[in-house]
Parts: structure tokens; C-alpha cells; sequence
């Protein structure tokens, strides 16, 4: 059965009387009323910090919280809900492995990241190599945006300490060979950690079967609330990491001049975690689960080949990234007209798309351009919206 989008867009309030087509999920989704209603169930009827009251509305919202770290880790197939760390995001998980993980490096040690990476998977592993002398190297990217490991042994060494890689490109859809990876990284002894921010909302994912020791995610991406992610990590490389950062609720004993910490996952949440968004995180996976991840992400392909025919149909649309194995993310450019202006003009027609370097500015400086246009489809998007997003596309080529 494929996915019945009247019924789904029917459960999106911000589509409720209104012609919206928005193509921008790769930089947030929208929520669906169940996730909306979980927050505010949150609010109020058990608004309480968790992990301290004896009262009942706190042990009722521990066990919500609790509860939902238990679904986010049977969503990825995690072993445990232990290993599931609560974040603000994505690019918070990378950087407390830059932070922890990075510490341990030295200038003999190589971190790897592509050429195809957001910002939150570079700029904390360069910042790594400032504290360490630690040298950061770079898997390039082929003519079809796909990476180049022709040459495995140029990147995959000795002296490599940690790979960090997408998932999924945010600018290019190209999904990666994580298992191959995973091979290598092990090959060499390497920590290998997954940026599954583009990856985890779109497909099935089983985090024991990609063969990563740590993969990161975002709620906001996945119908979800904002300020809200997971961290997954193998148990016993979590054990023996430092804590990200110090206060309430990740120690143990504390005097006034030492502490100890708290077990996993808690020693890495200080502080009073973002309980609502984790319950609103919760309800949003419930969500994506009724649909079915499978079924999600053939509808997917199946709307992505269709908006890329009609836009090779389109004269001067030129699009980046032919890769075989890609998502719902498309980035083009129309010749003659910038980017920006392009967005403004489809902004009229209530078609919304994100322009510009999508936090990757070393890949579009390896594609020659400065800013791009893109296109990213979710489960409430439909063939109809990629049809009026064509046809303004050609108004806006017309008029130029």
C-alpha cells in the first residue's frame, strides 16, 4: 500500500486551507497533530522535571521521557536504550565527540571526513585538529557526486583515528556506502561515526547492521520538535568517554574539589534535558512507524524520479549529483537566473525552497558555484506539488 497523502496532509495544521507546496524538508519538517498534541500533553498534565520528583506528575513525565528514549532506540535498532544520548541535534552530537573523542588525538592521528560534508560534520573536527595538531583529510567526491574510494588506501591508514561521514548528502540526496565504510574504518582500526541527520527520516535504519559506532540525528528533520536529537553510541566506547559537559544530573559525588560521573547515557545530560521535545520526538517516530519507513522511502523514490524528469524537461535547469543511490534531495540551478531570485519569484506562488551554499561551502566550491537552489521531499509531498513547482520554474524562466 503506498501513502494516502490527503490523509496525511489532512493531519499537517499548516497545510489546512492553504495551497503551501513546501519542498524544503531537508532543512526542517513540519509537525503533525499528534506530535503537537504530545507536547502539549507535556505542558499540561505532567510538566515536571524529570529524574528528581517523588510526586506523580514527575515520576509520569520521567517515565515519558524514558519512554521515548526506549522508541528512538528500537527505531535505529539500537541494542539498547542506554546507548541513546538526548542532544539539541545533530550538529550538538558531533560536536561532543569532537569534544571528547577529538581530545584523545595527536599530531601523528588523521580525522576523515568528505567533501561532501555540512559544516556540523566539518567545523568541529577542524576545530579537533587546532587543539590536537591532529590533521584532518578529505575523501573527494566523482563527477557524479558520488565519493570517490577508487583509492582506499590514500585515506583509509594507520594513522586514521576517526571517519565521519554522511549519511546522506544534504546538497547532492547521493546516500553513501555506509557498510562499505564501516568495513574500512574497522579495517583500520578507526572510530566511524554517521551524520544520519538526512538519513534516518527517510529510510530504515539499523545502526548494528550499518556497522557505525556512532550515529546522530535530529528530531526536527523527522517531523519532530526543534532542539531535540539523538546520539547513538557502542556502549563500550561511551564508558570510557569524558563526559561533554559538567553540572546537574551526569555525576555521581560531587565535593568541592573532585566528582565522579553517573552512568550512560546520563553522564553525558547535564542538566535539565529537553524532556517535552524528547516526548514530542517520541510521537513523531510513532508517526513516521504507522506509515512504515519502507514504504516512505519507495514513495520517495518514486516522487524524485519524477520531479528530476520533469525538470530535464525544462530548458537550463542544470542539476548537481546523478547519483544511483540517492534521496529526495535535488539542487539545481536555472541558467540566467540567481538563486535567490529564483526562491523569490516561487515564494509568490506559496512554493517554498531553500537557496544558497546549504552549510556546505567547500562542496559547492568544488561545483564551481557560490549559491544553488534545492528541492527536498517528505512524506506530505505529492506529484502534484512537484507539477506547480515545474510550472512556476518555467513562468520564472519565461520572464527572464
Amino acid at each position: 500500500m503506498g501513502l494516502s497523502k490527503r490523509s496525511i496532509k489532512a493531519d499537517f495544521p499548516i497545510f489546512n486551507d492553504s495551497d503551501l507546496v513546501y519542498l524544503d524538508n531537508a532543512s526542517t519538517t513540519h509537525k503533525p497533530q499528534q506530535v503537537l498534541d504530545a507536547i502539549l500533553s507535556m505542558y499540561t498534565e505532567t510538566n515536571a522535571n524529570v529524574h528528581r520528583a517523588l510526586y506523580d506528575i514527575g515520576s509520569q513525565a520521567t517515565e515519558r521521557f524514558e519512554n521515548s528514549r526506549k522508541r528512538i532506540a528500537d527505531f535505529i535498532r539500537a541494542p539498547s536504550e542506554k546507548e541513546i544520548i538526548f542532544t539539541s541535534g545533530t550538529t550538538e552530537s558531533i560536536n561532543l565527540l569532537g569534544r571528547t573523542l577529538g581530545n584523545d588525538l595527536g599530531p601523528k592521528d588523521d580525522i576523515l571526513v568528505s567533501e561532501m560534508e555540512h559544516h556540523a560534520n566539518l567545523v568541529p573536527w577542524q576545530m579537533a585538529c587546532d587543539r590536537t595538531g591532529a590533521n584532518l583529510k578529505f575523501i573527494p567526491i566523482n563527477d557524479k557526486g558520488e565519493l570517490d574510494l577508487s583509492e582506499p588506501d590514500r585515506y583509509f591508514t594507520s594513522s586514521t583515528k576517526i571517519i565521519s561521514i554522511a549519511h546522506v548528502s544534504n546538497v547532492l540526496g547521493t546516500i553513501n556506502p555506509i557498510n562499505d565504510i564501516a568495513e574500512m574504518a574497522k579495517d583500520v582500526g578507526a572510530i566511524f561515526i554517521v551524520d544520519g541527520a538526512q538519513g534516518v527520516p527517510h529510510q530504515a535504519v539499523n545502526v548494528q547492521e550499518l556497522g557505525c559506532d556512532f550515529y546522530a540525528f535530529s528530531g526536527h528533520k523527522m517531523l519532530g520538535p526543534t532542539g531535540i536529537g539523538s546520539l547513538w553510541g557502542r556502549m563500550e566506547i561511551l564508558e570510557r568517554m569524558d563526559p561533554f559537559m559538567g553540572g546537574g544530573e551526569m555525576i555521581d559525588t560531587v565535593s568541592m574539589n573532585s566528582s565522579t560521573w553517573n552512568e550512560v547515557p546520563y553522564k553525558f545530560e547535564a542538566g535539565t534535558p529537553n524532556f517535552v521535545q524528547a516526548v514530542g520526538l517520541g510521537a513523531a517516530i510513532d508517526y513516521l512507524e504507522s506509515l512504515g519507513m519502507d514504504t516512505i522511502a519507495k514513495d520517495e523514490k518514486e516522487i524524485t524520479d519524477y520531479a528530476l524528469k520533469k525538470m530535464s524537461q525544462i530548458e537550463g535547469v542544470r542539476v548537481f549529483g546523478a547519483a544511483k543511490n540517492r534521496s529526495g534531495v535535488i539542487s539545481f540551478n536555472l541558467t540566467g537566473v540567481h538563486a535567490h531570485d529564483l526562491a523569490q519569484f516561487l515564494n509568490k506562488d506559496n512554493i517554498a525552497i531553500r537557496v544558497g551554499h546549504h552549510c556546505a561551502q567547500p562542496l559547492l566550491s568544488s561545483l564551481n558555484e557560490s549559491s544553488v537552489a534545492r528541492l527536498s521531499i517528505y512524506v506530505y509531498n505529492d506529484k502534484s506539488d512537484i507539477d506547480k513547482f515545474c510550472r512556476s520554474l518555467i513562468t520564472v524562466k519565461n520572464y527572464f
